[in-house]
This record gives C-alpha cells, structure tokens and sequence, in this order.
C-alpha cells in the first residue's frame, strides 16, 4: 500500500485537473491532505431559542406551519417568507434572492435551517436549509469544518477527499512529539489527534485536537531554531575573552547616571556571552532612548580590557558620527582610541584609518559600509555589534564577522518587537530586552487631530520655533500620487516655505543622494534649518536634543511601531517635547490606532497592539519578515506554548540522549531533513 507521501492524484475522484486544484493550496500528497487544518468550524448543532443570542448565527430545527409567502421588489429582487414551529414557538424564517426554495416549503415538513437570529423579531434569515427526512443531513448536531480553499474546490469535496485518505492511509500516521512531552501536556495520540480535527464530535474535542496538532508544530520549529543555535555555538568557538570584571565595575561606577535595572540585567547577560567558549550571538532591542548605546558602550569598554578591538556599523553616516561623538566621551578618558570609518573621508585620512586599525593602534571604530570593504583589516577584533540590524542584509553583517577569528556579535535595534516574533523571528540568537527607561525623561505629549486642524498646529509649532526649538513634518509620500491622496514632501516643503518665512525649511527624502541627504541632516543638527520637511528617512538614528515638535501628516498610512519610531526623534533634550499626528482615518483599526499612540509612550505596548491589529506577516513587512507560515499555530493567541516549546527543545538539544537514543531518531531525521544537521558530525 501506497504511503502518505503518495501523490494525491491517486485518490478516487483526483484527476489532472483536481490535483492541480489542490496542488494550488499546497496539497500535493497524501500527508498534505490531511495536514490541511480547518481554519474554524461552522457549528451546525441545534440549540434551542432560549439559549441563542441576537444576530448570532445558529442552526434551528422546526415544522413549517404556513405557506410559503413571496414578495418580489426591485430588479431581479426576492423575498420569501414561512413560519415555523420550534418547541411551540412561532418563528419566522426568510429568504432572500433564493426562489429556488419555494417548492421545498410545504406546510408540515420539518427542515434545518441555518442564518443569522433576530431575538426580537423572532426571526432568521436563512442562507442553508436542509430536510429532516432528507439523507442530505449530514452536518445535523455537528461541527463542520471551513478550510482555505482555491479554485472550484469545495468544503464538502474537502471533507470527502480526507474522510477517504484518513480511512485509506490513517493507520500510517505516527508520533511525532516524543511520549514524555505527550503525557506531561495531555495531548492526544498524534493520528487521533488528526482525524479528530477534521471531524470533532464536539467543541471540546476538537479543542484538544486543535491543542495537540499545535503545539507539535511549535515544538518542531522551535526544535529547528535551538538545534540551530546549539550547532552555531558549538562550531564557532569564541575567544572566551578574560574580562576584568573590577575595572568593568569601576567602568560603570564613573558614568554620570546609574543604570537602570534593565540595563545592568542586559549587561551582565553580555558580559556573560563574551566570557563563554562560544561566539555571542545577541539581539538587543529597546525602546527609543532606553539606553542601548551605553550597554554597547560597556560591552566595548569590556572587550577592550580583554585585549580586543571592537566595532560598530551603522546605517547612515550622520548616525556614525553620532555614535563616534557618544563613545569619544564615554570611552576616550579611559584611555580608548575611537575612530570613523565613512565614506565622505579623503583618501588619505581613509588609508591612515585603515593603517592604525590594522596595526592596532584604534581600538574602537565606527563606520557605515565602509568597514566591510575587501582592504579593511584588523588586529585583533573581538567585538562586532550592529546597530539597527534589521537595515544590514545578513551577508554584509557576516562579512563584518569574518574579520576576524570569531568574534562576538551584538545586534541591536530601537524597533521594540513583541516576545512572541522576537523568540520566532530571532530563535537562533539570545534576546536580551531593555524594558525600562531612564529615570526623569518626559514623556511625549501625542495629539491626534483631523486635516482641518492643521493651521491651529501650524502655530503652535511657530511658537516653539520662536524659542529657538526645532520641528520635523513627516508626510508617507515624495511627490504627488493620483493613487493615493495624500500629502507629499515636495508640496508640503512648499507650502511650509510660505507659512514659515521667518525661518529656514529643509527638505529630506529618499531620493536625495547620501551626500545630499548628511547635508541636510548636517544643517538640521547646526539647527541651520529649524522646520525639516521628510519622508521615513528620518526614522531611525537621527538624534537632535533641539528638535521639539514632530508633525506626522496622514498619520493613518503608518503603522503603530513606525509611528513609534518616527516619534522617537523627538524628547531627546530636557525640554517638553509634542508629537501631532493630522489624521482623517476611515477604518475601525485606524482609529484605533490613533487613540494607542496618544494613550501611551511604551514602545513594547504599542508594538503589541500593533501586532493584534495588523498581524505578524505586516508587522515586520511580509518579504521581509522570515517568519514561517503555520499551518494550525498562530503566534498570538498560542504565544504560552511557543515559550514553552522554546524552553523544552532547547532543554532537549542540550542533551547528549537526543543525539544518540534511538527514541529521538525521527527528530534527528526531520533536522536532516530541513537542512539543520548538514555536514555536522556529533562527537
């Protein structure tokens, strides 16, 4: 007998053209067909009157007590109408457009029928009739499963082609989820389990299977990332960098501010990595100003007491600079050489930054692109971190490490991401999560107001302009789009030109050449341009204490986590800084999105609330996201088991017994299989 990987076409009624129907959503063979998981069920039990609420969908059971009555109005339009008797109860029962029914409705017949409950009326509105009598009642007191189809694929077919694959091929279907974990959760045999999700006797039943198929999945792919992340550390050996933890401790003690809690926790699990056998593999995430470049700091001071360079690549060169003057003062009285390394440095003052750096005589250095060029070298790099990593393509950061012999890595990134994407977006590496500010920041005061509000805005922000203070306008758009109506820089910087002629308007967008675009940030920061006028460029890295007012024209086309960002440039210096956002939303979510922004500075929140309006794939951008498509787990509502699947696989992996008992042979095999244990031999 054929296995469930044979091909699908060789179930009775798969032709040519079904398969290609089905190979459409994914199904090409048997194991397919049966992975193919309802995404909800359609209740057709019958429940009686009193327990029904208005307007829910429900499915009645009753005799039809009148003769059908039809109304026709405008084209082609239709009105149907008879009364039921349900538990003594007369009900009225209605069809619309659906004349086809009337020779079905005769007095006395007892059907099912399934719509939408009007309580008051005591009526529904029908869109499924079925007869009692009728052998076509098949979903009578069940729960029907809806599945994603394509094509002229049907639930019915669906349901059809499964019943006869789990009839045919069921008793090949075997555990996947080792005996311990099955026990220890109470989830149901793994072929019970399938069958059952298909064809639930009951809610809860089918909860459980829902709970079982679930969490194997989490399980398997958190297997991946922490098998991947055991295998990474255990071939690439790290220096064990002998710290001196006194004078990193002294180190400390002479900052001008006491770390917060978040930061010494994120510094000591740094701190820990560097001094271990394997090469650090960290994400960093904070919230815009939570303190991320003092714990880089740290780190650099550490590897350099340990006798190592260290470096740090940034998007832009305006924000190397920026990180070039932060670090001069934090380190450089320690007795620690920082450098840049950008693209606008003459030829000369390139190739003498090169020398020292590969002589040894720079210790930290920062730079854009620039550092992973073919003739940059280095003595002995110990640590690389990366700021905003999500702008760098994987091979240029690996081009960064491969400097030198190992080194250790930190990302960091300003965009807070919820624990549930971070531990499945980032499962290969350890996330370490500043959740706390410094103490005596103010906070933004975020206003949200309609288009025709925009003048009063306007001279609110002339009154800060007026003391000297600076302002940014963000609009989604360069030019003009007939597509979309919405604001664009290039008009916007022109008429702010006119409102604002006492004073200097810069415009920024991403069609400026680099050098164009450090020009303008460059006079923006000298606060020789008091209004800057931007597209998104300016989200990320630009720090100007000066810069009080940030105005997001059209708000609504953003999403909450850029809005974040985009608010972050503001409330850098002591001053009270404001944040308008000029929206006309039409949309439920983009109200609401709107209310979060102005209720609350937490960038964790929002980046919650963000991914429970827009979901995960348009979270991060779905191209880009890298997150996997399940096809039963969804990473909000399941999030407690996808932490707990993350705790017991890499519990697992750590062990010597799965990578040698014959138990977890088939783990090992689907590792094989996705490309986890190629070229790796186990000792």
């Amino acid at each position: 007998m054929a296995g469930l990987d044979s091909a699908v076409i060789g179930l009775h009624g798969v032709g040519e053209e079904r398969a290609a129907e089905l190979s459409s959503i994914g199904i090409v063979t048997v194991r397919d067909l049966l992975e193919h998981f309802p995404s909800r069920y359609e209740d057709y039990r019958v429940k009686d009157l009193t327990e029904i609420k208005d307007q829910e969908r429900v499915t009645l059971q009753g005799t039809i007590y009148s003769e059908p009555s039809v109304r026709f109005y405008g084209k082609k339009k239709s009105r149907i109408s008879v009364r039921l008797v349900i538990d003594r109860v007369v009900v009225t029962a209605i069809w619309f457009n659906q004349n086809f029914v009337k020779k079905h409705l005769s007095p006395g017949k007892e059907i099912l029928v399934t719509g939408k409950w009007d309580r008051n009326k005591l009526q529904i509105t029908v869109n499924e009739m079925t007869e009692v009598n009728s052998a076509r009642v098949q979903t009578r007191g069940e729960l029907a499963p809806v599945y994603p189809l394509g094509g002229e694929l049907t639930h019915t077919l669906l349901r059809k082609l499964i019943e006869q694959a789990l009839k045919t091929y069921g008793s090949q279907i075997g555990e996947v989820l080792p005996a311990e974990y099955i026990e220890r959760y109470r989830l149901m045999p793994r072929q019970k389990a399938i069958a059952t999700v298909h064809f639930p006797a009951n809610v809860e039943e089918g909860r459980m299977a829902r709970r079982t198929l679930m969490f194997e999945e989490l399980f398997l792919f958190q297997l991946k990332m922490q098998a991947m992340r055991r295998i990474t550390r255990k071939q690439t050996a790290g220096m064990a960098q002998s710290i001196p933890m006194e004078e990193v401790r002294q180190f400390v003690r002479s900052l001008a501010f006491p770390l917060t809690g978040a930061q010494k926790r994120v510094v000591k699990e740094m701190l820990d990595d560097m001094q271990a056998d394997y090469a650090m593999n960290r994400l960093l995430q904070g919230d815009v100003g939570s303190g991320k470049t003092v714990v880089a700091a740290i780190a650099l001071y550490a590897s350099f007491r340990a006798g190592y360079q260290g470096a740090l690549m940034v998007p832009t060169e305006i924000l190397a600079e920026q990180h070039v003057q932060s670090l001069t003062a934090l380190l450089e009285p320690h007795g620690i050489k920082v450098a840049l390394l950008a693209g606008s440095l003459t030829a000369k003052r390139r190739r003498e930054t090169i020398a020292a750096l590969q002589e040894g005589q720079i210790d930290v250095v920062v730079g854009t692109h620039a550092l992973i060029q073919e003739d940059v070298f280095f003595e002995r790099l110990g640590l690389v971190i990366t700021d905003e990593q999500h702008r760098f393509g994987v091979d240029q950061r690996r081009v960064l490490r491969n400097k030198g012999l190992s080194p250790d890595v930190l990302f960091m990134t300003a965009t807070p991401i919820p624990r549930t994407l971070a531990i499945t977006a980032f499962g290969d590496m350890d996330v370490s999560t500043i959740d706390e500010m410094p103490a005596g920041r103010k906070p933004i005061e975020t206003e949200w107001v309609k288009h025709d509000q925009f003048p009063l805005i306007l001279e609110r922000v002339r009154g800060e302009l007026a003391r000297g203070r600076q302002a940014y306008v963000i609009c989604p758009l360069i030019e003009e789009s007939e597509k979309l109506d919405v604001q664009n820089a290039i008009d916007l910087h022109a008429q702010l030109t006119h409102c604002y002629p006492e004073f200097q308007v810069g415009l920024m967008h991403g069609r400026l050449h680099a050098k164009e675009k450090d020009a303008v940030m460059q006079a923006f920061a000298a606060n020789e341009v008091q209004l800057l006028v931007s597209t998104t460029v300016v989200e990320v890295g630009v720090n100007v204490p000066n810069a009080t007012c940030m105005i997001i024209y059209d708000a609504e086309r953003f999403g909450l986590a850029q809005l974040h960002q985009l608010r972050g440039r503001v409330g850098r210096g002591a001053e009270q800084s404001y944040c308008f956002l000029i929206a006309d939303p039409k949309s439920q979510v983009g109200k609401e999105r709107m209310q979060v922004m102005c209720e609350t500075n937490d960038g964790f929140e929002l980046s919650q609330r963000d991914l429970e309006l827009r979901g995960p794939g348009d979270f991060f951008g779905t191209k880009q996201s890298g997150l996997p498509e399940f096809k039963i787990a969804d990473l909000l509502s399941d999030y407690k088991a996808l932490e707990v699947a993350r705790q017991d696989t890499a519990a697992l992996v750590a062990t010597d017994e799965f990578w040698r008992e014959p138990r977890y042979a088939h783990l090992r095999a689907y590792l094989e299989r996705e490309g986890v244990l190629e070229g790796i031999v186990f000792d």
